[in-house]
C-alpha cells in the first residue's frame, strides 16, 4: 500500500482504505504511513514547544495582571508578543526544520497575528472585563485557539513547501 505523497489536506480527504490508515473501534484514524507518522510527530513537537511558550505567556500575564494590577488587554497583549517571539524561533528550528527566508516567514506569522491578536484581545477583554469571566480561563481559551490555528497556518502557509529542508547532511 502506498503512502500519500500530496499535501496533507488532500490526503485527509481520502478514505481510510485508500490511504492505508488504520481506524480504531471509536472511528479515530491511527497514523500508519511514514508521512502520517512524520506529521503526527511534527504536531506533537509543536504542542510541546508551544507549552513552553504558554509558560512564558502565562507567567508574564500573571506578573502584569497580579503584580502591576494592569487591565486584561495590555497584560494579555504583552504576554502574547513575548510568547510569539519565543514560539516562532523554536518551531522554525525544531518543528518545521526550515531554512525558509526568515523575513518572509516572520511577515507571514505577522499576518496571522494581525488577525488573531485583535480578535483574541477584544474577545478576551469582553469575556474578562464585561462578562466577568476569569482572566486565566479566557487566556487559556485564547491559547488553545492559537495553538490549533497557528500550527495550521505555519504548516500550510508559512512553511508550506519548505519543511525539513534545513536538515543537516549526516
Amino acid at each position: 500500500m502506498q503512502s500519500p505523497t500530496g499535501e496533507l489536506s488532500e490526503w485527509l480527504k481520502e478514505p481510510a482504505s485508500k490511504t492505508g490508515l488504520r481506524v480504531s473501534a471509536t472511528g479515530v484514524r491511527i497514523p500508519h504511513s511514514p508521512l502520517e507518522m512524520k506529521e503526527s510527530w511534527r504536531f506533537v513537537k509543536f504542542v510541546l514547544l508551544s507549552i513552553s511558550a504558554g509558560v512564558i505567556e502565562m507567567g508574564s500575564f500573571a506578573l502584569l495582571n497580579e503584580l502591576l494590577d494592569w487591565p486584561y488587554w495590555p497584560s494579555y497583549l504583552i504576554a502574547l508578543i513575548l510568547s510569539v517571539l519565543w514560539n516562532f524561533t523554536l518551531n522554525r528550528k525544531f518543528t518545521f526544520r526550515s531554512n525558509a527566508n526568515v523575513p518572509r516567514a516572520m511577515f507571514l506569522v505577522f499576518v496571522y497575528y494581525l488577525i488573531f491578536t485583535p480578535l483574541s484581545t477584544w474577545g478576551g477583554n469582553y469575556l474578562a472585563e464585561d462578562l466577568g469571566w476569569n482572566e486565566y480561563l479566557v487566556t487559556f481559551i485564547n491559547m488553545f485557539i492559537n495553538l490549533v490555528t497557528e500550527f495550521l497556518w505555519q504548516r500550510f502557509v508559512v512553511y508550506k513547501d519548505q519543511v525539513d529542508n534545513a536538515v543537516k547532511a549526516e
